[in-house]
């Protein structure tokens, strides 16, 4: 997306939209069971590109948060930072980057205590953007999809 370097891939992602979220009930039992929920979302450009914050509002968790993304032109990467309203520090980072249209982060987390690799998939669209979020308790050898939000243009 956007410019050779990356700085703008971001851009298809400002705005307001409107989120179907399906997130996996139970994490790491084979469960194929989903529950799904609405969102809204709104995300401001900032530094011309090189940084953006996105607000998300979920009633259904009485969650909200938000995700600040950086640009690092040394290398062409980006960081991205969540925060929500429930554990109220940032989570730990996820480094990535897109090719084609298609950005992947990982970072490295815990889930219920237990250490886990996350990957985290964007696919760019100007009008119908997807993520996905997939946990690995075995170093990045297999993943568990386990959040998916499906975006729509809300204004």
């Amino acid at each position: 997306m956007g410019e050779a370097n990356g700085v703008r891939d971001f851009d298809f992602f400002i705005g307001r939209w409107n989120v179907v979220n399906e997130r996996l009930k139970k994490r790491f039992v084979g469960s194929d069971e989903w529950e799904t929920f609405a969102a809204t979302s709104d995300c401001r450009a900032l530094l011309g590109g090189a940084a953006h914050i996105d607000e998300i509002d979920i009633p259904a968790l009485s969650l909200s948060g938000i995700n600040l993304g950086a640009f690092d032109a040394s290398d062409g990467s980006w960081s991205l930072h969540w925060m929500d309203s429930q554990r109220r520090v940032f989570f730990p980072p996820a480094h990535g980057r897109f090719k084609g249209g298609r950005g992947i982060f990982y970072a490295d987390d815990t889930d219920d205590g237990v250490p886990v690799k996350v990957r985290y998939l964007w696919l760019a669209s100007e009008t119908a953007p997807r993520w996905e979020q997939a946990f690995s308790r075995d170093e990045g050898q297999n993943w568990e999809t386990n959040w998916i939000m499906n975006f729509t243009r809300a204004d």
